[in-house]
Protein backbone atom coordinates (compact mmCIF):
# COMPACT_ATOMS: atom_id res chain seq x y z
CA UNK A 1 0.00 0.00 0.00
CA UNK A 2 3.00 2.13 1.04
CA UNK A 3 4.51 1.85 -2.77
CA UNK A 4 1.32 2.62 -4.01
CA UNK A 5 0.99 5.73 -2.26
CA UNK A 6 4.56 6.78 -2.82
CA UNK A 7 3.96 5.87 -6.56
CA UNK A 8 1.11 8.19 -6.37
CA UNK A 9 2.88 11.15 -4.94
CA UNK A 10 5.99 10.72 -6.96
CA UNK A 11 3.79 10.63 -10.30
CA UNK A 12 1.90 14.20 -8.98
CA UNK A 13 5.24 15.48 -8.21
CA UNK A 14 7.05 14.92 -11.60
CA UNK A 15 3.27 16.92 -13.21
CA UNK A 16 4.02 20.18 -11.28
CA UNK A 17 4.52 22.31 -13.84
CA UNK A 18 7.52 24.56 -13.60
CA UNK A 19 9.11 22.34 -10.47
CA UNK A 20 11.95 21.88 -12.60
CA UNK A 21 12.31 25.32 -13.34
CA UNK A 22 11.89 26.09 -9.70
CA UNK A 23 14.52 23.73 -8.31
CA UNK A 24 17.07 24.98 -10.79
CA UNK A 25 16.56 28.69 -9.89
CA UNK A 26 16.44 27.83 -6.37
CA UNK A 27 19.47 25.82 -6.02
CA UNK A 28 21.67 28.67 -7.93
CA UNK A 29 20.04 31.53 -5.74
CA UNK A 30 20.97 28.60 -3.02
CA UNK A 31 24.94 28.40 -4.74
CA UNK A 32 25.32 32.02 -4.86
CA UNK A 33 24.40 32.98 -1.57
CA UNK A 34 21.63 35.06 -2.97
CA UNK A 35 24.70 37.29 -5.47
CA UNK A 36 22.57 36.63 -8.85
CA UNK A 37 20.65 38.58 -11.06
CA UNK A 38 17.09 37.00 -11.50
CA UNK A 39 16.90 38.50 -14.53
CA UNK A 40 20.18 36.66 -15.64
CA UNK A 41 18.47 33.40 -14.25
CA UNK A 42 15.01 33.97 -16.19
CA UNK A 43 16.99 34.33 -19.33
CA UNK A 44 19.12 31.89 -19.05
CA UNK A 45 16.14 29.67 -18.56
CA UNK A 46 14.10 31.04 -21.63
CA UNK A 47 11.55 32.39 -19.46
CA UNK A 48 9.92 36.02 -18.80
CA UNK A 49 11.02 37.38 -15.23
CA UNK A 50 7.44 37.38 -14.67
CA UNK A 51 6.57 34.01 -15.98
CA UNK A 52 9.62 32.65 -13.37
CA UNK A 53 8.01 34.34 -10.49
CA UNK A 54 4.68 33.39 -11.04
CA UNK A 55 5.88 29.94 -10.83
CA UNK A 56 8.26 30.47 -7.59
CA UNK A 57 5.65 32.37 -5.79
CA UNK A 58 3.26 29.53 -6.66
CA UNK A 59 5.19 26.78 -5.59
CA UNK A 60 7.77 27.78 -2.97
CA UNK A 61 5.40 31.02 -1.40
CA UNK A 62 7.88 33.64 -2.34
CA UNK A 63 9.48 35.55 -5.43
CA UNK A 64 12.83 34.35 -6.47
CA UNK A 65 14.09 38.29 -5.57
CA UNK A 66 13.41 37.39 -1.95
CA UNK A 67 14.75 34.65 -1.87
CA UNK A 68 17.72 35.93 -2.91
CA UNK A 69 17.96 38.77 -0.53
CA UNK A 70 17.12 36.70 2.47
CA UNK A 71 20.27 34.44 1.20
CA UNK A 72 22.17 37.51 0.48
CA UNK A 73 21.20 38.79 4.00
CA UNK A 74 22.13 35.46 5.83
CA UNK A 75 25.64 35.23 4.39
CA UNK A 76 25.88 38.80 5.74
CA UNK A 77 24.84 37.96 8.64
CA UNK A 78 26.83 34.94 9.56
CA UNK A 79 30.14 36.97 7.58
CA UNK A 80 30.11 39.77 10.63
CA UNK A 81 32.29 38.96 13.48
CA UNK A 82 31.32 41.05 16.68
CA UNK A 83 34.55 39.89 18.28
CA UNK A 84 36.28 42.23 15.82
CA UNK A 85 36.21 45.33 13.89
CA UNK A 86 33.64 45.75 10.63
CA UNK A 87 34.52 47.77 7.44
CA UNK A 88 31.02 48.07 6.61
CA UNK A 89 31.90 49.18 2.68
CA UNK A 90 33.54 45.90 2.30
CA UNK A 91 31.09 43.85 4.17
CA UNK A 92 28.58 45.58 1.51
CA UNK A 93 29.99 45.09 -1.34
CA UNK A 94 31.70 41.66 -0.35
CA UNK A 95 27.87 40.34 -0.43
CA UNK A 96 26.63 41.84 -3.84
CA UNK A 97 25.17 45.05 -2.43
CA UNK A 98 25.49 48.00 -4.51
CA UNK A 99 26.56 50.42 -2.13
CA UNK A 100 26.42 50.88 1.79
CA UNK A 101 23.21 52.54 1.33
CA UNK A 102 21.56 49.53 0.11
CA UNK A 103 23.24 47.50 2.28
CA UNK A 104 21.78 49.63 5.41
CA UNK A 105 18.40 49.59 3.95
CA UNK A 106 18.16 45.87 3.76
CA UNK A 107 19.45 45.14 7.02
CA UNK A 108 17.01 47.43 8.57
CA UNK A 109 13.92 45.72 6.27
CA UNK A 110 14.83 42.59 7.29
CA UNK A 111 16.45 43.32 11.38
CA UNK A 112 14.48 46.75 12.17
CA UNK A 113 18.20 47.62 13.60
CA UNK A 114 20.63 49.65 11.48
CA UNK A 115 24.19 47.51 11.09
CA UNK A 116 25.85 49.48 13.72
CA UNK A 117 23.47 49.02 16.48
CA UNK A 118 22.82 44.94 15.41
CA UNK A 119 26.32 44.69 16.40
CA UNK A 120 25.91 46.56 19.90
CA UNK A 121 23.33 44.34 20.18
CA UNK A 122 25.15 41.48 19.64
CA UNK A 123 28.60 41.91 21.65
CA UNK A 124 25.87 43.37 24.58
CA UNK A 125 24.04 39.60 24.53
CA UNK A 126 27.70 38.07 24.40
CA UNK A 127 29.21 39.70 27.05
CA UNK A 128 26.33 39.03 29.78
CA UNK A 129 25.21 35.81 28.55
CA UNK A 130 28.83 34.18 28.15
CA UNK A 131 28.94 30.74 26.78
CA UNK A 132 25.18 31.07 25.97
CA UNK A 133 23.94 28.20 23.37
CA UNK A 134 22.89 30.79 20.93
CA UNK A 135 26.64 31.87 21.31
CA UNK A 136 27.64 30.91 17.53
CA UNK A 137 24.33 32.96 16.47
CA UNK A 138 24.49 35.47 14.45
CA UNK A 139 20.63 37.09 15.71
CA UNK A 140 20.60 38.09 19.14
CA UNK A 141 18.22 37.98 21.17
CA UNK A 142 17.34 42.11 22.94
Amino acid sequence: MLTLLEEELMRRLCETAGLGLVRHTSSVIAATSGAVAIGDLSVAAGVSSTHLAQRFKGLVGVTPKRLARTYRFAATVFAINPAGPIDWGDLAGGAGYFDQAHFGHEFRAFTGLTPTRYVEVRRRFLREHPGHALDGWPLPAD
